[in-house]
């Protein structure tokens, strides 16, 4: 599957939708992570998490981007993470994910507008429609290529969520600040 060409119009639209970000809410199995679950032979369940992605995360909060998760499955890896990282919004268990996000809109007191979702699959798609900026990885399900935003060209668990988190900086213009942190 191949993510759509954006025309130059599409960029600018992209962006300005971009600019007005406040918080991110993303998907976990297929978004953060590749989608796969391990079981081993016991009660152990074991998933992948990309560094990029951690960084990207880093990155948000860090700029006063609130960083969420919504995620139909619950899993003590999850929460394991997001801890890591500072995400203190994490949200499992959901199999309706439009009510936390209608919760999340309530307790920051957001518009629709400053959110950003990311995605994979069918069950994202009522938050990519109803969200500011509707965004789905690279190996999302196909009906979701006419139902984002934007389509990253990362896959899940693979810097998918750290082109997000760039693109809502950059647009915000708060990228270069990051970079010469790295460069001084």
């Amino acid at each position: 599957m191949t993510a759509p060409q954006l025309t130059q119009e599409q960029i600018a639209q992209l962006a300005e939708k971009a600019k007005k970000v406040r918080m991110v809410i993303t998907d976990i199995d297929g978004v953060l992570s590749d989608g796969k679950v391990y079981l081993d032979q016991g009660d152990n369940e074991l998933k992948c998490f990309n560094i990029k992605d951690g960084l990207g995360i880093k990155f948000l909060l860090k700029n006063d981007i609130i960083v969420a998760v919504i995620t139909g499955r619950e899993s003590n890896i999850v929460e394991r993470r997001m801890k890591e990282l500072g995400v203190t919004e994490v949200h499992q268990n959901q199999p309706d994910k439009r009510a936390c996000f209608n919760k999340l809109l309530e307790k920051y007191q957001l518009d629709v507008s400053e959110v950003a979702y990311l995605g994979d699959d069918l069950p994202d798609l009522p938050l990519i429609k109803q969200c500011g900026l509707g965004v789905a990885v690279a190996d999302c399900h196909w009906f979701m290529l006419q139902h984002s935003d934007w389509i990253t060209a990362s896959a899940g668990g693979q810097g998918a969520f750290r082109e997000l988190s760039e693109l809502i900086l950059s647009s915000q213009e708060k990228m270069p600040a990051i970079l010469d942190g790295y460069l001084n």
